[in-house]
């Protein structure tokens, strides 16, 4: 399983709540250095906590199961 794939598995561990509340995440680049750029959308795009669910829900997922990945960025 490359990288991506790792990554991807990752986030749907988060999809499902970030989804209940009308938002999702999409991975939108794995960077060769181990930059994950993500995107939150749909609420979680103009919610006022998105910062606060990149960092304590996205990235501490993506983290948790992928430790090449030194970095998660929003675009």
């Amino acid at each position: 399983m490359n990288l991506k794939e790792k990554v991807e598995q990752a986030l749907e561990t988060v999809r499902p709540s970030l989804q209940a509340d009308g938002g999702n995440v999409e991975l939108v680049e794995v960077t060769e250095c181990g930059v994950a750029k993500v995107r939150l959308v749909g609420a979680c795009g103009c919610c006022p906590m998105s910062a606060m669910t990149l960092q304590n829900g996205v990235t501490k997922a993506i983290k948790d199961a992928v430790p090449e990945i030194r970095d998660v960025q929003s675009v």
